[in-house]
């Protein structure tokens, strides 16, 4: 298997859905041994997991792995914080951008590439939600109005 060959693992399409994506960064992961066992499974979901940055380094939160069954004492608590890792200019660069309102940083997939677990992050802005109650009352009225003209018509 090459360096470069991508095994992706999980994705999270809510970000992709709830967020304009500006910037991809690629982050490694800090993993202990049995949540790698467990990765190579496919056990892994990223759908609720969100990104900080504390003290200079970055921590992703709520990304749960599944205990790997045959790990007994060594499995880790599947929703721990886990450290990703990034380079400082990177790191800086993101606390910038993060200080700008309206910006956040979200998960977007965790893939193999070649035998190192990656964690592909994205600096998003926040899509605004469609307020629909207009568009409703519009339909509303659309459909009074075509039942006015329906019995009127009827009555001729």
């Amino acid at each position: 298997m090459g360096k470069d060959t991508r095994k992706l693992i999980a994705n999270n399409k809510k970000a992709r859905h709830d967020y304009f994506l500006e910037e991809l960064f690629e982050a490694g992961i800090g993993l202990h041994g049995t949540e790698v066992k467990s990765l190579r499974m496919g056990k892994c979901s990223v759908k609720e997991s969100f990104i900080r940055i504390e003290n200079g380094e970055v921590y992703i939160y709520g990304m749960h792995i599944s205990p790997y069954e045959k790990g007994n004492i060594f499995n880790r608590d599947p929703l721990r914080p886990k450290k990703l890792l990034l380079h400082k200019n990177e790191i800086l660069k993101l606390q910038q951008k993060i200080a700008e309102k309206g910006y956040t940083l979200v998960p977007v997939e965790v893939y193999f590439k070649g035998s190192l677990v990656k964690v592909q992050i994205a600096l998003a802005k926040g899509k605004k939600l469609y307020d629909k109650r207009k568009d409703i009352a519009k339909k509303d009225a659309k459909r009074e109005a075509e039942r006015d003209f329906k019995v009127k018509n009827l009555d001729l």
